[in-house]
C-alpha cells in the first residue's frame, strides 16, 4: 500500500501515466464505434448458436428472463451487450469447445479477462466462480459447463461465425447440439 500522506501522491494527487493518459486519448473517440460492433456480434451469434440447437444465455434473447427489463433500459444503438454464455453442460465439453476455438479454429482465447478485440472466453465454473461451493452455484446459474465469451470485433462476423461452426462440427459427440 502507498502512504498518501507524503512523496509525490501527496504532492500531484492520483495522477495518470503519461503514456496510459496518451493511449487513451487515442482510443476513446473510436470506443462508441467498437462498443457496438461488440454488441452486434453478440447479438448475431447469440442468434445463430440457439438456431443450431444450443442453450445461449444473452439478454438480447426474447426469452431471457430479464430481456424486457433490460430493453427498456438499454441504449437502442448499442444492442444488449457483448457478453453472452452458452451452456455445455459438462466442464469436459466446455474445455473441448474452448479448445477448438482457440487451437484448432483461432476464434479466439481463452481468458478470464473482458473487453479485448478478440474474443475471450472461459469456463466459469471452474475458473472465475471456482470459489463457490455447487449450492451458490446452481443459485447463481453457473453449470459446471458454462462458458462465457466476451465477443470480438475483429475480422469479419462471417468469417469469425465459420471459424466457430468449424470448431463446433470437431465437436459432433450427438450430444453437442440440438440440447434445448
Amino acid at each position: 500500500m502507498m502512504d498518501l500522506h507524503q512523496g509525490a501522491l501527496m504532492l500531484l494527487g492520483p495522477t495518470m501515466n503519461a503514456k496510459v493518459a496518451f493511449e487513451l486519448s487515442e482510443r476513446i473517440p473510436h470506443l462508441g464505434l467498437r462498443m457496438k460492433e461488440h454488441c452486434r456480434r453478440a447479438m448475431e451469434y447469440a442468434i445463430r448458436m440457439k438456431k443450431l440447437g444450443l442453450k445461449v444465455i444473452y439478454p438480447g434473447l426474447e426469452d431471457h428472463p430479464q430481456h424486457e427489463l433490460l430493453k427498456s433500459m438499454a441504449n437502442k444503438e448499442y444492442g444488449y451487450g457483448g457478453l453472452l454464455c452458452v451452456d455445455m453442460e459438462t466442464e469436459e465439453r466446455a474445455n473441448r469447445l474452448m479448445h477448438h476455438l482457440q487451437n484448432y479454429t483461432q476464434f479466439g482465447f481463452m481468458a478470464v479477462s473482458l473487453g479485448y478485440y478478440e474474443t475471450l472466453m472461459s469456463c466459469s465454473g471452474s475458473s472465475t466462480s471456482s470459489e463457490m461451493n455447487a449450492e451458490e452455484k446452481e443459485l447463481a446459474g453457473i453449470s459446471p459447463g458454462l462458458v462465457r465469451m466476451s465477443i470480438g470485433y475483429i475480422g469479419t462476423l462471417e468469417q469469425k461465425w465459420s471459424q466457430l461452426e468449424k470448431a463446433l462440427s470437431r465437436m459432433q459427440d450427438g450430444t453437442l447440439l440440438n440440447k434445448n
